[in-house]
């Protein structure tokens, strides 16, 4: 039976590297596994599950509307237009800027989705203007959600701290120089890949999208104007998210939902569109997420479970639970690993560092060093996974492939993650 899910995992990513409909393989190879497994009831609990109750849907679904909105309303135009000399100037600084962007701002909006889905409505189109190739875009900011791992809104690290016999922020003082330099690492390793790839920002790339948004609007880049109010409104709902956090606490916390929809009702008052326009724009973007997004995320979330019916996921955590002799290797990369294949970090990091961690300082290390590289190398790895709702969100905001996002990532998190087993 195991071995059957490790063939069906393997032909999955296969076929969807061969750019076969994601959707249909995900649920084909869940339902497979489902029914290997004696699981069949699963299957649709885990289809109804993400598709009714899953707390990323409205998140996605209101980014998705706005970004129509901003579309309908060329605020988005506007934006890109009112930064394209600063674009011009430092295009070589680009994709090392975005990441450490998203990855600071992970700090206050600590959901890798939400985060992915406020910072990437606006980063990725943007980046795509300047011409970094949209899976680089999307690659960008999916790497740069791990900052998260730091933050005090983490519920790994008052994990940690409770095992540890300390407070929080003694574990985030504590892993916070190496995740710092980590971050360094999986920046630079990232920028090398644009560079020699040549998918960093480029001349003809922009020259050639701000030449259809000028199309879409039947004007010429030389007539248009900017109005910097319109360009202000598709930051706005960033600002407030960032403002309103926990971390931060300026304004009252505010949701990603509610963020969106008073960016939408600033869209209409600052371009005095047509509100019936405005209206149908918003639930086109709505429906159109949960088809594309939404419903990738459902299939994902029918192959995680046929990981588990067939006991492929429990057999990789029993494994890396089972590395005691070499604690730091499994801290580090059963978490990470497992990340990858399954899209949440979270589930083997709570695993490994329940388990295996409460007896660290058995084999040399400490429960605080050995708990912090679990979780975080947990979130390396969903920042490379083609099937976490991070992922699944970026890779739509581009229209690309998630797979082709998981590729570019794969070495910057795998460097990142080696740095930092060396450093904890």
């Amino acid at each position: 039976m195991l071995l059957a899910g490790a063939i069906l995992v393997i032909l999955t990513f296969v076929l969807i590297v061969k750019k076969y409909e994601a959707r249909l393989v995900l649920f084909c190879a869940g339902l497979i596994m489902c029914l290997i497994g004696g699981l069949p009831n699963e299957i649709m609990k885990a289809f109804t599950k993400a598709m009714v109750n899953n707390s990323l849907v409205p998140t996605i679904c209101t980014v998705m509307g706005f970004s129509y909105v901003m579309k309908l309303t060329h605020c988005d135009q506007h934006l890109v237009q009112s930064i394209s000399g600063i674009l011009h100037r430092g295009r070589a600084l680009l994709v090392p800027l975005s990441f450490l962007l998203t990855w600071w701002i992970s700090l206050a909006i600590p959901s890798a989705s939400g985060c992915s889905a406020a910072v990437g409505s606006i980063l990725i189109p943007t980046l795509i203007a300047a011409g970094v190739h949209p899976a680089m875009a999307a690659a960008t900011v999916l790497a740069g959600t791990w900052g998260s791992a730091i933050s005090p809104g983490n519920a790994h690290n008052p994990f940690v701290a409770d095992l540890a016999g300390t407070d929080m922020m003694t574990v985030i003082l504590n892993e916070a120089p190496a995740s710092v330099i980590a971050s360094i690492a999986c920046v630079a390793v990232m920028t090398a890949y644009a560079v020699l790839f040549r998918e960093g920002a480029s001349e003809e790339r922009s020259k050639a999208y701000l030449k259809s948004l000028a199309e879409e609007e039947h004007t010429s880049l030389r007539e248009f104007k900017v109005n910097p109010l319109r360009a202000l409104v598709p930051v706005v709902p960033l600002f407030l998210l960032i403002l309103g956090s926990k971390q931060i606490g300026i304004l009252p916390e505010i949701s990603v939902p509610l963020s969106m929809i008073i960016g939408v009702v600033l869209g209409l008052i600052v371009t005095w569109a047509d509100a019936q326009e405005i209206c149908r724009s918003f639930f086109r973007g709505m429906g159109d997420a949960y088809a594309d997004v939404i419903g990738l995320i459902v299939c994902a979330s029918v192959f995680t479970t046929g990981m588990t019916a067939v006991g492929l996921t429990g057999a990789l955590t029993d494994l890396m639970k089972g590395s005691e002799s070499i604690a730091a290797a499994a801290g580090t990369f059963g978490p990470f690993f497992i990340a990858v294949i399954s899209g949440s970090g979270d589930a083997a990091a709570f695993a490994f560092n329940g388990a295996v961690t409460p007896f660290a300082e058995q084999f040399g290390l400490s429960i605080m060093d050995l708990g912090s590289l679990a979780q975080i190398a947990g979130a390396m790895g969903r920042s490379m996974s083609p099937v976490a709702g991070a992922a699944i969100i970026c890779a739509g905001l581009a229209k690309v492939n998630p797979i082709e996002v998981s590729k570019r990532n794969a070495l910057p998190c795998l460097v990142s993650a080696v740095v930092l087993m060396l450093l904890l």
